[in-house]
């Protein structure tokens, strides 16, 4: 059982702050973070305060993880801060492991979200037992052309704001994952939708329940090995989560990864399995033709699978409490969160 943070309330002060790339502080787009802390703002009614190092530039975070952990740090340090948002993901947010007192995050829990290659930030919160969100960030989905979109806005206010059960996590009607460069003159530009098909179950039947973990699959593999990677105790009965980055990998990376898990024999352990929409949709019948090949190599072909969620890199998303309890109901190809992701 992860602790869980406080929900937020509006007028609570949140930090923002640039684990990994360090792009929101860079000139060109500095618009697009000041987009990004309006809508936390108007939509959300919170205090943005941005961690002293978070707006320095791509160059400048690259070169100095120390001082992105240090923001970090001092977020969680300050009892005036009641949550902490990542501005976006990036590819080395490993390289702050050094540098993390983990005393600090498990003396001061909080709420904590990112998604990609935040994955590596929750496994900090993970190991010390603070259950922390997959979701939403700063220049992407709160910075959102024109407004956010409406079903990631009231994942927000049903996951973050809110102490009652979350419930079942239907299937957004669009989605998108079209690219707009970041520029300001683009600001008023809107995405092109397309209609989504919802949920496919891959495999399984009945009923099953397990707590979430998981994360971007490519960046997990970064903490393989490490003293971030859960504990095998961790992983029995848990529903994994599984998302692919922009980068797009090619089906075999999935078959690869996947193998190794079983190997682990974090299959043989989970209840079940979630994965999201790929980008683009690339690889999206290639990706399932792999994962139900490992299944077979594994004799887990009665594993539950769940497809085509709405998380990671396409919008709008939902947002995925670690620990949090949830189920698959194959029979109705449903998604379910059975408790409160705040207290």
């Amino acid at each position: 059982m992860l602790i869980k943070p406080k929900k937020l309330q509006r007028g609570d002060r949140i930090a923002t702050v640039s684990p990994s790339w360090g792009g929101a502080g860079d000139t060109e787009l500095r618009w697009r973070y000041e987009q990004g802390v309006k809508r936390l703002e108007e939509v959300f009614g919170l205090v943005v305060v941005p961690m002293p190092n978070s707006l320095k530039g791509t160059a400048y975070n690259y070169e100095n993880p120390e001082a992105r952990a240090m923001d970090l740090m001092m977020a969680f340090q300050d009892t005036s801060i009641k949550g902490i948002i990542a501005n976006i993901g990036g590819e080395d947010s490993i390289r702050l492991l050094p540098y993390i007192d983990f005393d600090v995050i498990r003396c001061q829990p909080k709420v904590l979200m990112g998604y990609s290659d935040i994955t590596i930030v929750h496994l900090f919160c993970f190991k010390v037992g603070l259950s922390s969100f997959y979701g939403p960030a700063v220049l992407t989905d709160f910075a959102e052309n024109v407004e956010m979109p409406a079903y990631t806005t009231e994942m927000v206010k049903r996951t973050l704001f809110q102490s009652k059960q979350i419930g079942e996590i239907q299937p957004a009607k669009t989605w998108s994952s079209e690219r707009i460069e970041w520029i300001e003159e683009n600001k008023n530009l809107r995405r092109k939708m397309h209609t989504n098909t919802g949920y496919e179950l891959l495999q399984g039947k009945g009923i099953v329940q397990g707590h979430l973990l998981g994360g971007c699959i490519e960046v997990l593999e970064f903490a393989k090995g490490t003293v971030l990677w859960p504990e095998e105790k961790m992983w029995h009965d848990c529903i994994l989560f599984f998302e692919t980055s922009e980068e797009q990998p090619e089906p075999h990376c999935i078959r690869y990864w996947l193998r190794n898990y079983a190997a682990q024999g974090i299959l043989q352990q989970a209840n079940g399995m979630i994965f999201a929409k790929p980008q683009d949709e690339r690889y999206v019948e290639e990706y399932k033709i792999e994962i139900l090949s490992v299944m077979r190599e594994y004799d887990l072909q009665d594993l539950p699978i769940l497809y085509n969620l709405n998380f990671g890199h396409t919008e709008p998303k939902c947002i995925l409490p670690y620990g949090a309890l949830a189920e698959i109901d194959c029979n109705q190809h449903t998604f379910s969160i059975l408790e409160s992701g705040v207290s």
